[in-house]
């Protein structure tokens, strides 16, 4: 049974994560380079900042010293935006040790490399066991112990099967999914999707618009997915599917929130202000339209996307170029 847990961010998953593994009795420790967020967790006992409302345990200790926060822990947790995880595993590569599972619960790829992000963390971390943990789960409703289910995956299969035993709780269920490359890549492409789906939103398109930006989305990941070797079956489940219903109707959804103000007019800047975290898609979708033109994949939707966010396209001169593309067959393209 593991007895300590560290994660390192206290960002609004990680936070939500260590008070649900705190009531399930394990001694958390979360480290924040943010001073006014350690203070809080430690004094306060609420992370202010990214989840207002939740009372944090005693159970729960924050630090400023990254190293003193990992040394006796089993599992550490990177709960960073996805554009800093090469980075924090750089910060922490000289003081941990080859028996500690390394579990990443950002979504995305890294930009101009185009990895995933299990792969950045073996390379600054080539000792470690990697978990990748995904799926449709908003920190917001985790904290209030709302019942859900996500999917853990590695290279090692034992590894995935202890993160799977001390994540797991009457309610929050832990699937394992042996498809490390699928697991990764849809928990990605599917914010792309919902940032569409709430500029969608913001124009003020309607319901029959985001079934069609969900569907066809899909169809997105799946072929992306599959040009980099992830299994199609696993874009039918919890971190395909599952997480791009969610994360497209969800007022919890960043990305969904950022794509509402875009929609209104808003810039790509101005979107990230108002929302105050960052916005997984923007930069997932700047990545995944470079990764699709070496690969050669369609991916009109992101296309669309990466034309109203990085070249200033009308959004909906946009949905209409969509709409009056050649006539094709849904099975196939």
């Amino acid at each position: 049974m593991i007895g300590q847990i560290t994660f390192i961010g206290a960002g609004s998953f990680g936070s939500a994560l260590s008070v649900m593994l705190a009531k399930k009795g394990l001694k958390v420790n979360i480290w924040d380079r943010k001073k006014h967020t350690v203070d809080d967790i430690n004094i306060k006992r609420e992370n202010i900042r990214y989840l207002q409302g939740v009372v944090i345990p005693s159970s729960v200790i924050a630090y400023e010293n990254i190293e003193d926060s990992i040394k006796e822990s089993e599992v550490i947790v990177l709960s960073v935006p996805s554009h800093v995880i090469r980075e924090i595993s750089k910060k922490i590569k000289d003081f941990v040790k080859p028996n500690q599972i390394i579990v990443s619960i950002a979504k995305g790829i890294e930009e101009n490399s185009g990895k995933r992000l299990s792969e950045v963390i073996e390379e600054e971390l080539p000792n470690n066991k990697v978990v990748v943990l995904s799926g449709p789960s908003h920190a917001e409703e985790v904290a209030k112990d709302i019942p859900t289910t996500v999917v853990v995956s590695s290279k090692d299969s034992d590894s995935a099967k202890k993160i799977q035993d001390l994540f797991m709780t009457n309610k929050f269920r832990v699937y394992t999914n042996e498809d490390l490359i699928g697991v990764e890549i849809g928990g990605a492409v599917k914010n792309i999707i919902a940032l569409a789906a709430g500029v969608s939103d913001g124009i003020g398109y309607g319901d029959n618009t985001k079934a069609a930006l969900i569907t066809r989305g899909m169809f997105e990941i799946t072929r992306i997915g599959k040009a980099l070797g992830g299994k199609v079956e696993t874009f039918s489940g919890l971190t395909g599917m599952g997480d791009l219903i969610v994360t497209c109707t969800s007022m919890h959804s960043r990305n969904r929130r950022a794509g509402i103000l875009i929609g209104k007019g808003y810039s790509r800047e101005e979107a990230v202000e108002e929302i105050g975290m960052v916005v997984e898609g923007i930069k997932a979708c700047k990545a995944f339209h470079e990764l699709k033109e070496k690969l050669g994949v369609k991916m009109p939707i992101t296309d669309t996307l990466y034309k109203v966010l990085f070249e200033k396209k009308d959004a909906k001169y946009g949905v209409y170029e969509l709409m009056t593309r050649d006539k094709k067959s849904e099975s196939y393209n």
